[in-house]
């Protein structure tokens, strides 16, 4: 009954999250706390925040940690395929249909019109991630990192990858050292 019911709460909400990971998270939150109580509202906000920091989409990432808690190695790849299998399918149906209709003019309206909706949705996702390193570095850092990245990334054409390994790199190498921010108070 476990796996069954992992499978029908993941395929919930990958069925109705429409929008995207984050838009998944509350029908996730309903789902693996509410309705079948697998986790406490603290252990899913540590999930969340640690799935939040790691590269990957985050409702797939949720899904395998907590499939594999409830049910095991056979609960994450059930969580885990009950997540992604409908939208690939989904995905699979969408783009053939748009394919073979895609010198129709009311499918490159359609198409011409989501190019905004998703320049939106990219700003607002943008701003999220320039107030929560703010409140972490404060304004002039994340300021002086943005406009950097602006330039590395854009005008010099550096990957992003790139530029995001040597910043680890560097936060790695520049630990705080206790014993320093001990011996000042």
């Amino acid at each position: 009954m476990t796996q069954w019911n992992l499978f029908m709460a993941f395929i919930r909400v990958s069925l109705l999250g429409y929008g995207g990971g984050p838009a998944a998270i509350p029908l996730l939150y309903k789902e693996v706390v509410d309705r079948y109580k697998w986790l406490t509202d603290d252990e899913f906000s540590d999930i969340l925040a640690l799935a939040n920091t790691l590269p990957g989409p985050i409702a797939t990432k949720m899904a395998g940690y907590i499939g594999r808690r409830v049910g095991g190695t056979v609960g994450l790849m059930n969580a885990v395929l009950a997540t992604i299998v409908p939208t690939i399918i989904l995905l699979i149906v969408l783009l053939s249909v748009l394919g073979s209709l895609s010198d129709e003019p009311w499918v490159q309206g359609m198409t011409a019109a989501v190019v905004p909706v998703v320049g939106v949705l990219l700003l607002v996702l943008t701003w999220q991630f320039i107030k929560k390193a703010k409140g972490t570095l404060g304004l002039l850092v994340t300021a002086l990192l943005s406009f950097a990245s602006l330039l590395i990334i854009e005008w010099l054409g550096i990957h992003p990858g790139i530029v995001i390994a040597l910043l680890l790199g560097a936060a790695l190498l520049r630990r705080d050292d206790p014993k320093k921010g001990a011996g000042t108070q």
